[in-house]
Parts: C-alpha cells; sequence; structure tokens
C-alpha cells in the first residue's frame, strides 16, 4: 500500500522537478494534494479489509452450518438405526404375545375338558365325597386330588394371565418409545432442512461479497493503472518538451497565420470548452465505487461532434490509451497542455501545429465507456488543474 502511495505521489511530482523555484504556496498545495490522496488509498483499502473481513466470517458460518448438517445427518443414521431395532423388539414382543395367547387358548381348552369330564363324568366333588359316607381314606385321597388339580389350574391360569399382562405392558412401552423416535426423527429433518436453507443463503452471501470485493480490485486497479499511464505520459512529454524548448520557442517566434500568438497564460478566463454539452462530472469530484477524484470534465456529447482546440499548439500525442481511448494532447507553451479523450476519431498527427478553435478530433466513447462524450484536461507542468477557471461558458 506504501508502494502505491509512493507511486501515486510521483505522479504528482513533475511540478516539483521542472520548477523548484517555485514559491512555498505550490509546494503547500502539491503536499495538500498528496495528503487528500493517501487518505482516498487509505479508505478504500479500509473499505477492502472490511469486505475480507464480511468474507471470513460467512466462511466461518457457512462452515459451522456443514458441520451441524454434517452431525445432524449422523443423528438421523442413528435414529434409523435405533428405529429399526425398536421394530424387530416389537416384532419379536408381537410373537410372543401370539405365542403366549395360543398357550392360553390351549390350556383354557384342556381345562375345559377337565371341568367337562369331572361334571359328566360324574366325578364327586368335596362336598359329594363328604357326604357319601364312604371309606375315609379314600375321600381323603380323594379331597387332596382334587385340591392339587384346583390349585394347579388356578395357579396355571394366573401365570398366564400375568405373562400375557407383561407382554401387553412391554408392547405399549416399546410402541411408546418407538413414537419417541418417530417425533424425533421429525424434528431432525426439520432441523436438517433449516441449516440446509441457511447453507444456501451463506453461500449466496459469499458469492454475493467475493464478487463484490473483486469488482472493487479490479476497479481500483484498473483506475490507478489509467491514472499511472496518463501522469507518465504526461510527465514523459514535459520533460521532452523541456529539453526542446529552446528550438520550439524559436520557432513559435515566427508569425503565426491563425494570429493567435498570444501566451497561453494570457487566456485564462477567455477560452471555451472544446464542445458543447453538459458537464456530467467536475474537476475534484468522487469518482463512483473508486475512491479517487476526477482530474478534468467529462461533458457529454454525441457521437461524431466535433471537437476543438482550446487555443493554439502543437500536437504531442495522438494514439489510444487504456482508460482514455482515443487520446490527443496539444503542448501549448509555458509547461501548459490540454487533453481530450474518449474521442471517435483523432484528426492531427503529433507534431502537427493547431490553431485555436480548430477541429481535432470527433466525439466518441472510446476507452469502455458507455456514454459518448469528451474528457477534457489542462494541466501546467504535468499536474492537473480544474478546467472551469479558465475558461467562460457564457
Amino acid at each position: 500500500m506504501r508502494f502505491n502511495c509512493l507511486l501515486l505521489a510521483l505522479l504528482i511530482l513533475p511540478a516539483l522537478c521542472s520548477a523548484a523555484a517555485a514559491a512555498a504556496p505550490a509546494g503547500n498545495a502539491q503536499k495538500e494534494e498528496l495528503r487528500q490522496l493517501r487518505g482516498r488509498i487509505d479508505a478504500l483499502q479500509k473499505r477492502l479489509a472490511a469486505s475480507e473481513e464480511t468474507k471470513s466470517e460467512t466462511v466461518d458460518a457457512l462452515r459451522e452450518s456443514e458441520r451441524a448438517i454434517s452431525e445432524t445427518n449422523r443423528a438421523l443414521r442413528e435414529l434409523a438405526g435405533q428405529q429399526r431395532a425398536v421394530n424387530a423388539q416389537l416384532a419379536e414382543l408381537q410373537g410372543q404375545s401370539d405365542r403366549t395367547a395360543a398357550d392360553i387358548d390351549a390350556q383354557q381348552a384342556r381345562l375345559a375338558r377337565l371341568l367337562y369330564q369331572q361334571y359328566v363324568g360324574a366325578q364327586p366333588d368335596a362336598l359329594k365325597l363328604l357326604l357319601n359316607r364312604e371309606d375315609p381314606n379314600r375321600i381323603a385321597r380323594e379331597l387332596h386330588y382334587l385340591t392339587h388339580l384346583s390349585r394347579a389350574r388356578a395357579e396355571l391360569i394366573r401365570g398366564l394371565r400375568i405373562n400375557l399382562g407383561r407382554l401387553n405392558e412391554l408392547a405399549r412401552a416399546t410402541q411408546q418409545h418407538s413414537a419417541e423416535l418417530a417425533a424425533i426423527h421429525a424434528e431432525q429433518q426439520v432441523q436438517r432442512r433449516r441449516l440446509e436453507a441457511e447453507k444456501r443463503a451463506r453461500r449466496q452471501v459469499l458469492v454475493k461479497v467475493s464478487r463484490q470485493i473483486e469488482k472493487q480490485r479490479r476497479e481500483i486497479s484498473t483506475l490507478k493503472r489509467d491514472e499511472n499511464r496518463l501522469s507518465r505520459l504526461v510527465e514523459q512529454l514535459s520533460r521532452m518538451l523541456s529539453r526542446a524548448r529552446p528550438r520550439t520557442q524559436r520557432n513559435e517566434r515566427l508569425p503565426d497565420a491563425s494570429g493567435d500568438g498570444s501566451p497561453f497564460t494570457q487566456l485564462k478566463g477567455r477560452l471555451s470548452l472544446p464542445v458543447r454539452g453538459e458537464l456530467k462530472n467536475r474537476f475534484g469530484s468522487p469518482r463512483e465505487d473508486s475512491g479517487l477524484s476526477w482530474k478534468g470534465l467529462f461533458i457529454a456529447a454525441p457521437v461524431g461532434q466535433e471537437v476543438k482546440a482550446i487555443a493554439a499548439g502543437r500536437v504531442v500525442f495522438a494514439d489510444w490509451l487504456r482508460g482514455f481511448g482515443n487520446l490527443l494532447i496539444v503542448d501549448h507553451g509555458g509547461g501548459y497542455m490540454s487533453l481530450y479523450g474518449n474521442n471517435e476519431s483523432l484528426y492531427k498527427q503529433v507534431g502537427e501545429a493547431t490553431r485555436g478553435g480548430e477541429t481535432v478530433a470527433a466525439v466518441g466513447n472510446s476507452g469502455g465507456n458507455t456514454d459518448s462524450g469528451l474528457y477534457f484536461e489542462i494541466r501546467h507542468q504535468g499536474k492537473a488543474f480544474d478546467p472551469l477557471g479558465w475558461v467562460n461558458l457564457k
């Protein structure tokens, strides 16, 4: 980040290199511009850091959601196994209940037959044995037999009923447990659907944040590269013109057929903008979603409208430059240059002289612009300043 700041700082220092004797207020203004530029870059870096932090938090939340979904699936698998075991237990208990019921039916049938044989066969009961006045020993044996038989029947019936009741109770308990497992399983299904919905939502947020970060990086990178290209170009042209100034100045002393021989500094407040149109962006206004500021004006105009040179001068650049499209730069002497960008066509070549008001290009939207118009700057010693302070819009 410091390297970027220093690089951008170098782009605004040609005036210090070419005009060492400038006054202190000019140096202070350059320092203030550098401070503001560093502040904008810091703000951009903070926005990127905040976006990165949001992305990191979203990734963490997504990871936790996926872990929770995995845990829910594991619990569902265990519950399914428990349900299968309970169902098997229910089937076994049902089988035992069926077998016990069959045994009870068989026992009841056997007891019924015994009772039938006892009564149909006129087998004496205890009361009849006592009233018949037979042999006491025989009576005692018969009574003992009847008592034993009655107890055995009662015990068998009681045991069978107890077992059947126990099996029924176990079956009810198992069914209740199975119902509880089914309820838990349903709740787990609801939770899993909720977690999956949350995971989808967080993935969408992650994709959105990632795209936003990537877009911010591309925009900042593109704007910085474009600014660097233009500033380096102006700096190089300024150095070349500084070295060639004696020869150029001599040639300019010749009579000018256009009659526009006044120094550029005397034209302040008398210039006109290169094209008619609406001022969409002004010098110093912030660029949308970039943190940088406009170094010139963007004048909305239809494609093909003529672009006029603001004053007499000589073309020092006429070519395509990324971010500015078909760009034409005119040197007006005294370290002043005018820049005309986003043109559809360039009508002048490097080295050609131009008069004030002469058509030098045609309006377009080159350089990736969506709207047609002219990007216009005025620079002195490589440093851009507000063109509106030099033109008369009336």
